[in-house]
């Protein structure tokens, strides 16, 4: 038998999120990846991106890690459609480059709640957990063994 009860009740329509945009039309995000932390303000614009007052390219000098940067804004649709401010510190430059992709794609979130879904699957909104492994005692490294002599 059915419950007519439960079938004719729909779950409650949600609300969409408002935007979080600062009076100059900013939003902001933090990501993180391995010992970095990276704080992004994102505003529409040119495509611009700033890194710690330096040009994109000049900061970022691998293509690898500039690519890895505007993933967020090719899933979006938005390549060339924001301008991008970001302090970063900590870490090397990959963890650096994982971090503002990270803060970007939360920047990109709290400007507009739409692109929510396409980030999620593209898992850009995601932290990254993994961290080098720590050296234990009796080890070489975090594995590695010490060279085995026979004699």
């Amino acid at each position: 038998m059915i419950n007519l009860a439960m079938a004719t009740t729909a779950a409650p329509e949600e609300k969409p999120r408002e935007p979080k945009i600062d009076a100059l039309g900013r939003s902001y995000g933090t990501g993180r990846r391995k010992d970095s932390s990276a704080r992004v303000w994102l505003k529409r614009g040119s495509g611009k991106v700033i890194v710690n007052g330096k040009e994109n390219a000049v900061y970022f000098a691998r293509p690898t890690l500039r690519m890895l940067i505007n993933q967020p804004f090719l899933a979006v649709d938005g390549e060339n459609k924001f301008d991008v401010m970001c302090t970063v510190k900590g870490g090397g430059l990959s963890g650096q480059a994982g971090a503002v992709r990270h803060g970007i794609s939360r920047a990109l979130d709290c400007y507009d709640p739409t692109f929510h879904k396409a980030l999620r699957q593209g898992g850009f909104l995601t932290r990254d957990s993994r961290v080098v492994e720590r050296k234990k005692y009796g080890k070489a490294k975090a594995r590695r063994s010490f060279q085995f002599s026979k004699r």
